[in-house]
């Protein structure tokens, strides 16, 4: 295995691209992930983490839109849109230094 923070770091930034192209924030990750965890270190940890988030975000903002019509869920996508944008950055600095990730929110669906 090799240490190869800077596919870690581009591991986690792309889940921006949701932002940028409207979709992409979990398949890019996820194929990342299920082709480098065997020969990057921590690779297997982070994208798991990675891919958790992205589920747990879906699944969030699903349940958020009916909420819209009762005006609950316009606060509750635009918490989830924040944290999807902060967050990945957030930890692509953290990996770049080694650290490991925190995704707040995160459901446990890969473990």
């Amino acid at each position: 295995m090799r240490q190869d923070n800077q596919l870690l770091v581009l591991t986690h930034l792309s889940q921006l691209l949701t932002f940028v192209t409207g979709f992409g924030g979990l398949i890019v990750p996820l194929v990342i992930w299920v082709t480098q965890k065997q020969n990057v270190y921590k690779m297997d940890e982070q994208g798991k983490h990675i891919v958790n988030f992205q589920l747990s975000m879906l699944i969030y903002s699903i349940i958020c839109i009916p909420l819209v019509f009762v005006l609950v869920g316009i606060f509750g996508l635009i918490a989830l849109c924040l944290l999807s944008f902060i967050y990945p950055i957030i930890n692509a600095i953290k990996a770049s230094h080694g650290e490991s990730p925190r995704y707040p929110l995160s459901l446990n669906f890969i473990s």
